[in-house]
């Protein structure tokens, strides 16, 4: 099961045409391909709080770990596909998450996205049992450079990938918030889960 949001095709091309951040992520399919994109931010708002011109920029998230989940996993970095998509880590890379670079460093104000497959073709993959996840639980995002944000779960939904909520996952936010995406769900004609897991923390 490879995993895909879903996003208007006018709009992710209106999008990427503006140089816009696209949010959605990606769908998993009993193939472990990936599919389309699922939900796309504001064309006038961006999930990141850009920083002043002479701050020095975020280090780069390289690990998440979610105790109460069994998840402990090195982080890809993930920007877009040619057609304004979110990427996905490929099928063959199941056990290991991504970061949404377009989005929020982890710890940073803005919202911050890290997708990972539910499963693929190969097996069960990093997020399998995230669906597990209570509120209150801890999620620990640490960087090459040795720093560590801890986030605080506050609540989960499961949404049908048509009617994928961007601005409120991916919508700018001065918060330092944290956004987790898999799919979810039942599987379509073609074997796709029809919907997205997204689980919501707040930096503590």
């Amino acid at each position: 099961m490879s995993f895909t949001p879903h996003m208007p095709r006018r709009i992710a091309v209106l999008a990427a045409a503006a140089g816009l951040l696209l949010a959605p992520l990606t769908g998993c399919g009993a193939d472990g391909t990936p599919e389309a994109s699922a939900g796309a931010p504001s064309p006038t708002r961006s999930a990141r709080t850009e920083h002043a011109p002479d701050a020095p920029a975020a280090p780069a998230p390289t690990r998440v770990v979610v105790p109460s989940v069994g998840v402990d996993s090195t982080l890809m970095r993930l920007g877009l596909n040619q057609d304004g998509t979110v990427e996905v880590p490929p099928a063959e890379k199941g056990m290991t998450a991504g970061w949404y670079a377009g989005g929020a460093v982890p710890g940073e104000p803005g919202a911050a996205v890290l997708i990972g497959h539910n499963s693929t073709r190969f097996g069960k993959a990093v997020f399998h049992d995230l669906h597990e996840i209570t509120e209150g639980a801890d999620i620990t995002v640490s960087d090459g450079a040795g720093g560590e944000a801890h986030f605080t779960v506050t609540g989960k939904e499961t949404v049908r990938k048509d009617g994928f909520p961007t601005e409120k996952v991916y919508g700018a936010t001065g918060e330092r918030v944290l956004r987790l995406i898999t799919c979810d769900g039942d599987f379509d004609a073609e074997g796709h889960p029809v919907d997205n897991l997204i689980v919501y923390a707040t930096l503590r």
